[in-house]
């Protein structure tokens, strides 16, 4: 089959990893929420190697992911589990990590509240959560663009862009500890349990 691609994955797959490097560097089975295309999958397994990353989405994607997996033949990441948010139990996966990226404003409210209550209440105790995408800030949009994009997913019938108070509320037993603000007016949120 041919693969799709992601451009975006192609533009912030390097600055997320430099975070990772060192958000990750104890970390030893992540799973991934939404894997998408699976170049990210790819992309930080074999940049990595001492952790196992665990890939999941809706069905309909998961050939695609697989193709990326099988393309790489890279030893340290498994082929995707289906999840689906509001359809399908958390993945029975033992991981002391979580990452997600570009999930959260394509994601109905109830949907984003529902991941955040599921990491928290999966993660074991010490594990780390990384959320990237656009978010919003008390409220406040960082840029035009920013506020332009969210009207646009939401005429998409898509949920929008999350403000990060909500997330902490939402992401009870989990603490925000870094923020790290990302390019393409994105952040990096990384949440420790």
């Amino acid at each position: 089959m041919t693969k799709r691609t992601s451009p975006y994955c192609e533009k912030n797959q390097q600055p997320i990893l430099e975070h990772l490097f060192q958000h990750f560097k104890d970390v030893k089975h992540v799973l991934e929420i939404g894997s998408g295309t699976g170049q990210h999958a790819v992309f930080f397994a074999k940049q990595l190697p001492h952790l196992i990353w665990h890939t999941s989405d809706m069905t309909e994607n998961h050939a695609n992911i697989d193709a990326w997996l099988g393309e790489s033949e890279l030893d340290n990441v498994v082929s995707p589990v289906a999840f689906t948010l509001g359809q399908d139990p958390f993945p029975n996966v033992a991981v002391d990590a979580v990452f997600t990226a570009n999930t959260t404003h394509i994601m109905q409210p109830q949907e984003a509240q529902q991941m955040m209550e599921l990491v928290a209440a999966n993660l074991p105790a010490g594990g780390v959560f990384c959320q990237y995408g656009p978010m919003t800030v008390n409220g406040e949009f960082t840029t035009d663009s920013n506020r332009e994009f969210d009207a646009n997913l939401k005429s998409r019938g898509l949920g929008g862009i999350r403000d990060i108070e909500q997330l902490k509320q939402w992401a009870s037993g989990m603490e925000l500890i870094h923020m790290h603000p990302m390019p393409a007016n994105n952040f990096l949120l990384v949440w420790g349990k």
